[in-house]
């Protein structure tokens, strides 16, 4: 019988790698008994450890029924699904974005995990290249190239970081951010962003809810978007009435034109203009990202630094969430 990937978590869990060292780490995979990679310590991995010969071993957990984004997001869902019954909440979850774990990349449909963090070993579910795996591996290294990564340049830390109110995470540090200094900056990290965000908000089961804001549009800084997303991706437009060029002329569309969006808002005039980027592996991250901007400028935004995510959107379910790859204030 084929053992079940809450079995394989509680061994994982439970096991011993004899503080990662070279005997520690084979015996380990040894008596695990089935396929599993190691990563060992490297010149991009040498700075985080502290004796340590290998930084995680990781485990296929399913294989996807497709080679798409949604297949894969759909397998991630399934082992998450099955891990949560079994473990409980992960006191961790996010997206790596394109800057993994010691500045490895991660698959192009969407870099999703969840880490059941402990002392000395983290369990995490990561989203790998063949289908999602699960990886054990020790905390600090992880948690020491994280931290250092806030150092401020732009593009310093990608995707996003959320963590729960759990004893599991006492000591956890969170590094500081950057801010984008450009609007090609921005349209980047946007374009990333919303690329691969239904993926990741249907494998994680969180959906992301993020107003923004933008200083100059009007008094104060109004709200220009809402930025939408469970398994689909819509986002609505709250344009200054006397903007120009107009909504239309820059790609807006109303309800007629996207139907799907009355999921999210059954008002037809409230956001009036919006947009469908679809589901998993739809989204068009760059166009979106040109529209966005190219409204924000339109509507009086001058600099990137006056596009603000509103504070809401810091909430996904119990995960206090960080947007560390936009680049962009929060407030």
């Amino acid at each position: 019988m084929n053992e079940t990937n809450a079995h394989l978590a509680r061994r994982l869990l439970a096991a011993d790698a004899d503080g990662w060292t070279e005997t520690g780490t084979r015996a380990l995979l040894a008596a695990l008994g089935r396929e599993g990679r190691l990563r060992p310590v490297g010149r991009f991995e040498e700075a985080y450890v502290n004796g340590e010969a290998y930084v995680e071993l990781a485990v296929p957990a399913l294989k996807p029924a497709g080679t798409g984004a949604a297949a894969q997001a759909a397998a991630f869902r399934a082992v998450r699904e099955e891990l949560t019954a079994e473990l409980g909440e992960a006191s961790i979850m996010g997206v790596y974005g394109d800057l993994g774990p010691f500045y490895a990349s991660g698959p192009v449909w969407g870099t999703p995990y969840l880490r059941w963090r402990g002392r000395p070993n983290t369990l995490e579910l990561r989203a790998g290249a063949e289908g999602p795996e699960l990886v054990l591996q020790p905390t600090d290294p992880l948690e020491n190239w994280f931290w250092r990564q806030g150092h401020g340049e732009e593009h310093a830390i990608s995707g996003f970081f959320g963590s729960r109110n759990d004893p599991a995470n006492v000591g956890l540090g969170h590094p500081g951010g950057w801010r984008a200094q450009s609007w090609e900056t921005v349209t980047g990290s946007l374009a990333d962003f919303l690329s691969t965000l239904p993926a990741e908000t249907t494998a994680l089961g969180r959906p992301v809810g993020m107003p923004v804001y933008g200083r100059g549009a009007g008094p104060g800084a109004p709200l220009l978007f809402e930025i939408s997303c469970d398994d689909r991706l819509v986002i609505g437009c709250f344009p200054p009435h006397d903007m120009d060029p107009r909504p239309e002329a820059l790609g807006w569309g109303r309800v007629a034109d996207h139907p799907a969006t009355r999921e999210v808002w059954d008002d037809d005039h409230d956001p009036r203009w919006r947009v469908d980027a679809g589901g998993p592996g739809e989204p068009r991250g760059h166009e979106l990202a040109e529209l966005l901007l190219a409204t924000a400028r339109a509507a009086g935004v001058r600099q990137p630094e006056d596009l603000i995510v509103g504070g809401e959107a810091e909430y996904m379910g119990p995960y206090h969430v960080t947007f560390y790859g936009l680049g962009l204030p929060t407030g």
